[in-house]
């Protein structure tokens, strides 16, 4: 009779990982998130993204029975006065002021960010040149609704909107069970200054503001996290909706130096960390001592959370992440900036003396006082960050996303006779014969 095998030991969480014992193609291989197959999510969303295009209100009450397992009339898929009105009364009291004190902070953080509308240089005597700041016509702030609901994001992707003095400003959102909004979303959105909240959630929401239904209005852009058939839908209908910053799975990385807190890191580590199983998180240190206490106080907290965000918080510091122990201070900051990750936190009692070598994150947190959980709600910086290494191009959702920039010029006669035989020279140079004759036939007399 042959002995059964041994099951495999559990893996050890969180994951170890030395620097200098990986190979290139490793230390590559830490740069993977773990992503969806969007390919088969944009072949899944294709058709109901067609059906909203086609049939409109229809297909979101068809949806929101099929999806969301609730009944809905179209009356029922814009919230009305009544509704924000009921919603005040069911918020706490606390819940309710704490949304208040969080959307001053955004509001006042964002306000610093709003450029002057007209800026203009003088090139030379006679010639202006600059930049007009105007605001888009409308946007979709996407709040979901999936593992909870989500009044923060609608803080974060409305706000500056308004800041940035957008004319339509359209939240959309799942329904609940009982086919309404979330109470707090919309004492959240009142606090925004949005009145227009739509109910619709997935593929079917992106869809109904990229092409516009009788209750939903159409929107130029969409900005805000959501699940794999938000971002498949997005791809979808980028010919009719411009897509906002990419927002995928949470990742976060604390940078710890020898002055570090053990048991602060440690719990800072699990907060991007339960927000999903496909979440990665990283702590980078050098000191092999720190990186051990801090990997068993990990282990002790683990067993303090919920059993789904433990198997969460598993994958994400185990499968996904880790402890990284780097050969020196500038190993970790080369990790830091080829991670790019979506959250930093410089875990040091001297945060300033390495914010200088991080060209790659979403946000960085200075200090062990400024923990992600602050910055996610209260702090006022934006919360929708660049996820998958897009940080080292992309920045924090902000009023600039929610404006255009239109190139301005002015020339008086001098300035233009000033500048016109050497713009002659370049459009005869190039053949354009029509960029000369314009100009020739232009000069002012003496």
């Amino acid at each position: 009779m042959t002995a059964l095998a041994e099951p495999a030991p559990p893996p050890v969480v969180p994951r170890m990982l030395r620097l200098a014992n990986l190979s290139p193609e490793g230390r590559d291989a830490l740069m993977v998130r773990r992503a969806p197959d969007m390919a088969h999510h944009v072949e899944q969303a294709r058709p109901i993204v067609e059906a909203v295009r086609q049939q409109g209100d229809r297909a979101l009450v068809r949806f929101a029975e099929e999806f969301d397992g609730v009944l809905m009339s179209r009356e029922q898929l814009k919230v009305v006065p009544q509704d924000f009105a009921r919603a005040r009364q069911d918020v706490p009291d606390d819940v309710a002021d704490a949304i208040a004190m969080a959307a001053d902070h955004i509001r006042l953080v964002h306000e610093r960010q709003r450029p002057a509308t007209l800026d203009m240089v003088e090139v030379r005597p006679g010639v202006m040149a600059g930049d007009r700041h105007v605001p888009i016509d409308s946007v979709a702030c996407y709040v979901p609704r999936g593992k909870g609901a989500f009044p923060s994001v609608a803080l974060m992707t409305a706000i500056p909107a308004v800041v940035a003095g957008v004319k339509k400003v359209v939240i959309v959102t799942p329904p609940g069970p009982d086919g309404r909004c979330d109470p707090a979303t919309l004492v959240a959105a009142q606090a925004a200054g949005v009145e227009d909240v739509c109910l619709a959630g997935g593929a079917q929401a992106v869809a109904a503001v990229a092409f516009g239904t009788d209750t939903v209005p159409r929107c130029v852009r969409i900005v805000g996290p959501g699940s794999p058939w938000v971002g498949a839908a997005m791809t979808l209908c980028a010919d009719y909706i411009e897509p906002g910053p990419p927002a995928g799975p949470s990742e976060a990385v604390v940078f710890a130096d020898e002055t570090a807190d053990v048991a602060r890191v440690a719990l800072d580590l699990l907060i991007e960390a339960e927000h999903g199983d496909d979440s990665t998180v990283f702590l980078v240190t050098w000191n092999e001592e720190f990186a051990g206490a801090v990997a068993e106080a990990i282990a002790g907290h683990l067993e303090t959370l919920s059993r789904e965000r433990r198997r969460y918080a598993r994958a994400a510091l185990g499968a996904n992440g880790g402890v990284v122990v780097a050969r020196d201070a500038g190993d970790a900051l080369d990790f830091v900036n080829a991670f790019a990750p979506e959250h930093l936190q410089i875990a040091s009692q001297r945060p300033r003396a390495w914010l200088d070598a991080i060209s790659n994150a979403g946000e960085i947190l200075l200090g062990q006082d400024a923990p992600f959980s602050m910055a996610n709600y209260m702090i006022g910086v934006n919360a929708v960050l660049p996820t998958g290494g897009k940080a080292a191009s992309r920045s924090a959702l902000g009023v600039m996303d929610f404006l255009k920039r239109q190139s301005i010029a002015e020339l008086t006669p001098a300035g233009h006779d000033a500048l016109a035989p050497a713009t002659r020279i370049l459009a005869d140079y190039e053949g354009f014969d029509a960029h000369a004759l314009a100009i020739t036939a232009r000069q002012h007399p003496s």
